[in-house]
């Protein structure tokens, strides 16, 4: 094992946390702001990528932290070492309503894609980094999908997917379509492309995206049915326009607006 040996353990139903268990040395990684508590004599460290270019000296970890930028997420992650004598314990919680899911890259062939926002904490060892597409119009139009992280090494690693969690497995040749947000995570043998909807009418007034992501088996596919961009155009749609709560719900609320009053 090149990863460090980690346990653990899922608090919650909806709105999880998981708790890690580590022997003394022993290290965990994680994103940036995702640490919920953790033991005293464990030494949180802020570095570069994921801690795995130290051997290439600065500029390996500057490469390594560029990729993540070009995936959205913070040039910083956080290691959280164990310098005790005996077990100690870090927590993680979820960033919104969903499910954190346990990967053993070990099981999964070594790698593992998934969406640029999934990742939450690994063991020590794993690499955090990009997963370009060989397709040019999976580049431009892929939404959340464009760029996909991967995840490598043959440790666990935690995946956060919104709302509920759907695992597929497709067959040799199996096609699978969903929307690209709502993809969570794939294993690597899986053909992924960006496919446009069909139909003029269907594009401006089918209420979905004008592309989906097109899975192509054999492999395994994790499927979320709330991703964040999706829960952040809700409440977004929903927030008055001009800040402030306007009373929604209300007897008050209602005749205020009725009579055009203006509610400071």
């Amino acid at each position: 094992m090149n990863n460090h040996e980690i346990d653990y353990k899922i608090y919650g139903d909806d709105m999880q946390f998981v708790e890690v268990e580590l022997d003394p040395q022993e290290t965990v990684i994680a994103e940036a702001g995702s640490l919920m508590m953790m033991d005293d004599k464990i030494r949180m460290e802020t570095i570069f990528g994921d801690g795995t270019d130290e051997q290439n000296g600065f500029m390996g970890k500057l490469l390594g932290a560029g990729k993540r930028v070009l995936t959205g997420e913070s040039l910083f992650m956080t290691t959280f070492t164990n310098e005790g004598t005996g077990k100690k314990h870090v927590s993680f919680a979820a960033p919104y309503p969903g499910k954190i899911l346990p990967m053993d890259l070990s099981e999964l062939g070594g790698k593992l894609i998934c969406q640029k926002d999934s990742f939450l904490a690994a063991a020590k060892g794993v690499t955090v980094g990009i997963e370009f597409q060989r397709k040019i119009g999976t580049g431009f139009f892929g939404g959340e999908g464009f760029i996909m992280q991967k995840l490598e090494g043959d440790g666990m690693t935690f995946v956060h997917a919104g709302g509920t969690m759907h695992k597929k497995e497709l067959q040799q040749g199996e096609l699978l379509r969903i929307d690209t947000g709502c993809l969570v995570a794939m294993t690597k043998d899986i053909d992924y492309s960006i496919e446009f909807v069909g139909g003029i009418k269907t594009a401006l007034f089918g209420g979905e995206g004008l592309f989906f992501a097109t899975l192509r088996g054999p492999g395994t596919v994790w499927i979320q049915s709330l991703p964040f961009s999706r829960l952040a155009s809700r409440v977004f749609a929903a927030a008055p326009e001009r800040g402030g709560s306007k009373g929604e719900g209300s007897i008050a609320g209602g005749l205020f607006d009725l009579l055009g009053g203006d509610r400071k």
